[in-house]
């Protein structure tokens, strides 16, 4: 059997690329979001800020916000498959659904 070579963020170039208007300083209300319980979130991965980045394959999902937080993060649960995952996420990388 073949092993894989690399980390989790192989194969990530097209994925985590940003735009041109996208670069630059990060505003800082995106820093200090705040979300309540059981609202629709995206998931969306700032490749500046690597605290609280979630797995690559979960790019693009939508998920909703639990009560629990871990310190800055936010816990996410997002359906993968038939399974239901919990994500604990930084809002930098949360998006308003």
């Amino acid at each position: 059997m073949v092993t894989r070579i690399g980390t989790r963020m192989r194969k990530t170039r097209q994925k985590l690329r940003r735009n041109a208007r996208e670069k630059g300083k990060i505003p800082l209300g995106r820093y200090f979001q705040t979300f309540e319980k059981s609202e629709k979130v995206g998931l969306k991965i700032d490749s500046n800020v690597h605290f609280g980045q979630f797995h690559p394959r979960f790019h693009g999902t939508t998920g909703t916000i639990t009560g629990s937080m871990r310190g800055r993060c936010f816990g996410v649960v997002i359906k993968d498959g038939s399974k239901s995952k919990l994500l604990f996420v930084h809002p930098i990388h949360l998006v308003k659904q």
